[in-house]
């Protein structure tokens, strides 16, 4: 069965981890539970900076976003490696898998930009206060916003459709159980040094770029916090932007691997694990830690179950 669908030009098998059905198994309850958490967790921020006064302020009108992002990010890929790991049917459509392509690529490369745009964000709240007001205006942060959207989404115009064009000789088995880009370069029976070459450029731009104004912006934040001399000063200024350091090292750590590795050096279950760890358990625990480390957070989730009435 698996084999008939393997050589067939209508679809792809995405072999995942069929060699070990046991751990499927156990992969199945794991992810099924971080996707809920994933919904719940993420839903929960989008609804409080909604109807939380307090929270319309640009840093949580970009956390809103993030929180969207992650929820699209895995509806986009959780429900078909769901589908896969429960049973022996491996296969995905062409359709499916260029659509599956397309939002992983084009999702990843947003969250790559949008967490630089909330680190320049909590530059201009701590290095510039008297002047956050001016430069984090509503009009700029929609406008900074839709830059992440609209640049995530043109690099995986670019590269999904030469991914998907490449010849790969009747080969259908995709050593992985979502269809990304290394596993779909890797299948292919034709020298694929340009293609990579194209997707290191762009990865340069999509990644490293974003990755260089974070770390830029936080060492100013740096500078200027230890430069505060109230205690409470500097522990108030850092909890502003600790939560935030951890999602991008959680985020980053995992996809330059992914993506600013030649194909040839791509290891195939270390990928599939790490897949699996910014695919889901990156954007469940994210809400996580903005929550517990966010005073703001927890006083609007007391606010919105009614035990914080009293006090507003």
């Amino acid at each position: 069965m698996e084999k008939d669908n393997a050589s067939s030009p209508e679809g792809f098998v995405l072999v995942g981890f069929s060699d070990r059905p046991r751990l499927e198994l156990v992969l199945f309850v794991v992810v099924l539970t971080f996707y809920l958490l994933t919904l719940f967790g993420n839903m929960t921020i989008i609804l409080l900076a909604a109807l939380d006064s307090r929270l319309h302020t640009p840093m949580y009108f970009f956390l809103a976003n993030l929180s969207f992002l992650d929820m699209c990010f895995t509806t986009g890929s959780v429900p078909q490696m769901l589908h896969n790991l429960r049973g022996p049917d491996k296969t995905i459509s062409y359709l499916g898998c260029a659509t599956q392509l397309y939002f992983v690529l084009a999702l990843g490369g947003v969250e790559c930009v949008l967490l630089a745009v909330m680190a320049y964000d909590r530059y201009a709240a701590i290095c510039r206060p008297l002047h956050y007001a001016v430069i984090m205006h509503p009009r700029r942060c929609g406008k900074l916003a839709s830059a992440a959207w609209l640049s995530g989404f043109g690099n995986s115009l670019v590269m999904a459709p030469q991914t998907l064009l490449l010849p790969r000789c009747g080969h259908r088995r995709v050593d992985h159980f979502l269809c990304e880009m290394p596993a779909l370069i890797g299948m292919a029976c034709v020298d694929t040094m340009a293609l990579e070459a194209l997707a290191f450029a762009l990865a340069v731009f999509i990644i490293l770029a974003p990755l260089s104004l974070i770390l830029a912006s936080y060492a100013y934040i740096a500078r200027a916090v230890l430069a505060i001399k109230s205690a409470a000063g500097r522990k108030k200024a850092f909890n502003t932007c600790s939560s935030h350091l951890i999602v991008v090292s959680l985020f980053y750590g995992t996809i330059i691997y992914m993506y600013l590795q030649p194909a040839n050096t791509y290891s195939q279950d270390r990928g599939k694990f790490l897949t699996l760890f910014y695919t889901i358990v990156t954007p469940s625990v994210n809400p996580l830690i903005y929550t517990l480390r966010n005073k703001d957070i927890r006083e609007a989730v007391k606010k919105v179950l009614g035990k914080g009435g009293a006090d507003t």
